[in-house]
């Protein structure tokens, strides 16, 4: 893996004191960490799956809206903060690694370092009731 900008270090590093789930992802939508909270809702740890190329998330993790309607990969909050690079927020249902569906809630903040360069985009999400 070639060696990440700065920020995304320090972003990566903040993550892991939170208590939060946080995924951080590179600026195509590359997985490149998710702290211990997230393993919870993801299903396995982040040292077991490691980064996860931004091809086969959908098909890992297979997001629907909360009533089971399949939700096309550029509807995910990730990708609309990626693409736009402006924070999003939305709701949807996902099946963790470890096979069990979850209702979130899902924040996408863009990350951009210095000289504005889009470096990608830190993902906080919660468990929410259906």
């Amino acid at each position: 893996m070639a060696q990440q900008p700065l920020e995304m270090i320090l972003v990566r590093q903040l993550a892991s004191y939170l208590a939060v789930p946080i995924w951080v992802t590179d600026q195509v939508g590359n997985l490149v960490y998710y702290n211990e909270p997230a393993e919870v809702l993801l299903g396995m740890s982040f040292e077991d799956a490691g980064p996860i190329n931004a091809e086969r998330i959908p098909d890992m993790f297979r997001a629907t809206a909360l009533d089971g309607t399949p939700l096309a990969a550029e509807e995910l909050t990730l990708s609309v903060a990626l693409s736009t690079r402006a924070p999003a927020h939305g709701s949807l249902r996902f099946s963790g690694l470890d096979g069990v569906s979850r209702a979130v809630e899902v924040t996408a903040i863009p990350i951009t370092g210095q000289g504005e360069r889009f470096l990608g985009a830190m993902v906080t999400f919660w468990e929410i009731g259906d």
